[in-house]
């Protein structure tokens, strides 16, 4: 498990390093919010792109979203650690108790990502006013939302960087969400008393708290820089 997690750490910080360098490239846009010229690639500030809430709409709440979809994820860290200190107690109750909330935790935190996805894609009402220079001549026009090759937030690199990094990092939550569920199920059947002791809660918890302190640069790099 500790070989596989240090060569995912390179992976994500092959990612955030390559993110750093292209966002480093672009100059950061310090106009109005409602307005961006594509031509000149500016990239977008992060509270002015993810500030929206569930059930709160036309309200600008700056970054409150993913800082709740964070404590979501290390509030799941600390249950995925009383499920480790519960086995080792050989605590099979408190085992499945812990097991159960860290999985709730670990798919709330994919349905409020989710939930981002669909708003960054589906963009603001308004949209943003973009300025193309095509065949030597600017045109505007009012781009909503995202894609791979045009946004209304910035540069195309910005969502290209969003849907890969965040996406490749839940790829990874919900596998850990899959081999918790295992684990739990496991715990229930009683299949870890019959063995003795509850040592694969320790592996997936490694595993688990791996994904949780990537999400903590993830969130580093991409939404306060």
């Amino acid at each position: 498990m500790w070989f596989f997690l240090l060569s995912d750490a390179f992976t994500f910080s092959a990612l955030l390093i390559t993110y750093g360098l292209v966002r480093s490239a672009h100059p950061a846009y310090e106009g109005a919010a409602d307005a961006f010229t594509f031509s000149n690639n500016y990239w977008p500030i992060p509270e002015k792109v993810f500030e929206a809430v569930p059930f709160l709409h036309g309200v600008n709440l700056p970054l409150v979203f993913v800082g709740i979809m964070t404590f979501i994820l290390i509030m799941s860290s600390v249950t995925m650690v009383l499920a480790v200190e519960a086995g080792h107690r050989m605590d099979r109750k408190n085992v499945e108790k812990w097991m159960l909330w860290t999985i709730i935790g670990g798919l709330t935190f994919l349905g409020c990502q989710a939930w981002e996805w669909a708003h960054f894609i589906h963009g603001t009402d308004s949209g943003t006013v973009m300025k193309f220079l095509v065949n030597g001549e600017w045109i505007e026009k009012t781009i909503f939302g995202a894609n791979l090759s045009v946004n209304q937030y910035g540069p195309p690199d910005f969502a290209a960087f969003f849907f890969f990094i965040t996406g490749f990092h839940g790829t990874h939550v919900l596998s850990g969400v899959v081999l918790n569920f295992i684990v739990y199920y496991n715990a229930v059947t009683g299949v870890y008393e019959r063995r003795g002791h509850y040592e694969m809660v320790e592996k997936v918890g490694l595993y688990w708290h791996f994904v949780d302190l990537v999400w903590v640069f993830v969130f580093t790099f991409f939404y306060l820089v």
